[in-house]
């Protein structure tokens, strides 16, 4: 394990200083801009491909923090998998649901898809495996995981007894069956279980325990599965998944998913910061290709901002979007797209009503506590805030400058920034932190700035 742990940590720093201050704008943000590959679409692909017979050819794959740890993984689990950074490609030779390792020690940094999808990954092999990752990571639920695949017959435990990594697996193929899932707090734990279900030695049947959490998330899942040639039976809508309206999924023992070309479309969380600096700043953003990004729920960030009163346009594959002179406030559910809920919050305080986010209360059990730490930074550039144990409300606010903190957290770190294109003297702390997934967000947000 201690092999793979400096790759995170230089990936993570890799050309940033401790702090970094945003230069405001001097109008309107203009710009045309392309934004990395999808980490979850990079890394479901990951997955498959690592299943599938054959070699796979994934293009346009994002290359940050969490895609490295998972392909580190890969390559340590005994399959061959060839990375190419300026290329942006990776292919993947699949073992046809084996794993060629008898056992291995992974680390998968703070990357929540690496660790719940690879979890699921390892009772397929034979042999002892442990997956242990940050300090954060240790912090992190996936007893809902382990339960779930104790029921479909694998030896899996959590080591410190808290539900938390570091997990161990003493794997000897999964049987299969019949699981209750509980993805209130997360809807990777589901996704990893569909995903390695086909390779079961029975059909596989999983009922949700409880509301989805991002249900869009487990959608795309879906039909990843399908493109890469095994069909979900699902009675109910994932969508509307609640105690009300139950949800099954069936999954038949002995499909197999089949090698291919895969073209990972852009990032819409990535997109979101570049968005909202035009939706702020009443400018106008054109995102190449984000249109072929219709499978992630993030997307929906464009309706949101439409009621808010931008101007979106689909233009060919590029989406554009034209920021009002201020935005309109707005009640949200953001469930199906809660991590868009710290992009929302940092230009909240410049609209014209108050701003509601609620339903994203799992938002506290990923990076760091997402709902506490938005509410803190928000707070200490001056906005009036209000924090709900499901989410939080910002009101109207007269900015100012301060040092921002990001808790380890890209996705704080990046929706800030934009906060700064709007108010002089924002400092943004460990910048270097956007690596996990955006690892040159700054340098485009500066080229876009121009």
């Amino acid at each position: 394990m201690n092999r793979v742990q400096p790759l995170v940590r230089i990936a993570k720093n890799r050309g940033f200083m401790e702090t970094y201050t945003v230069q405001p704008l001097a109008g309107p943000f203009n710009a045309s801009v392309g934004v990395p590959g999808s980490k979850s679409q990079t890394n479901r692909a990951l997955l498959l491909a690592a299943l599938a017979d054959g070699r796979s050819l994934l293009r346009g794959a994002l290359f940050s923090d969490d895609s490295r740890v998972f392909v580190d993984s890969l390559q340590r689990l005994g399959l061959s998998v060839e990375a190419d950074a300026v290329a942006e490609t990776i292919a993947v030779d699949g073992a046809a649901g084996l794993i060629p390792a008898r056992s291995a020690e992974l680390f998968v940094g703070n990357a929540g898809t690496a660790a719940r999808f690879l979890t699921a990954f390892l009772p397929l092999g034979h042999g002892d495996f442990v997956l242990d990752g940050s300090a954060r990571m240790r912090q992190r639920p996936i007893a809902e995981l382990l339960d779930a695949l104790s029921a479909l017959g694998a030896t899996v435990e959590s080591i410190g007894g808290n539900g938390c990594p570091p997990v161990r697996v003493r794997a000897a193929g999964l049987r299969g069956g019949a699981a209750m899932v509980d993805a209130t707090r997360s809807g990777q734990f589901l996704s990893a279980l569909l995903m390695v279900a086909p390779y079961a030695q029975q059909d596989v049947m999983l009922s949700l325990k409880g509301p989805l959490a991002s249900a869009p998330y487990i959608a795309m899942t879906l039909t990843m599965m399908r493109e890469w040639g095994v069909q979900v039976r699902t009675d109910g809508d994932t969508l509307q998944a609640s105690p009300e309206q139950p949800v099954s999924y069936h999954v038949r023992a002995g499909a197999r998913y089949a090698a291919r070309a895969y073209d990972v479309p852009p990032d819409a969380s990535g997109a979101s910061y570049f968005l909202a600096a035009a939706a702020v700043s009443g400018g106008s953003v054109r995102v190449r290709n984000l249109a072929r990004a219709q499978e992630q729920g993030d997307l929906g960030l464009l309706q949101v901002f439409e009621r808010m009163g931008c101007k979106v346009e689909t233009i060919a594959n590029d989406v554009q979007l034209t920021g009002p002179e201020q935005l309109e406030g707005i009640d949200l559910d953001l469930n199906a797209m809660s991590d868009m809920t710290m992009t929302l919050a940092a230009i909240a305080p410049f609209a014209r009503g108050p701003v509601a986010i609620r339903n994203v209360a799992h938002i506290r059990h990923q990076e760091t506590d997402r709902l506490a730490a938005t509410v803190a930074e928000l707070r200490r550039l001056g906005a009036h805030v209000e924090e709900r144990a499901d989410g939080l409300t910002v009101y109207p606010s007269r900015l100012h400058a301060a040092q921002v903190q990001t808790y380890d957290d890209h996705r704080l770190a990046m929706a800030f920034a934009i906060t700064g294109l709007k108010v002089p003297g924002v400092t943004i702390q460990n910048p270097g932190c956007v690596a996990k997934t955006f690892p040159d967000f700054f340098k485009r947000l500066e080229a876009a700035i121009g």
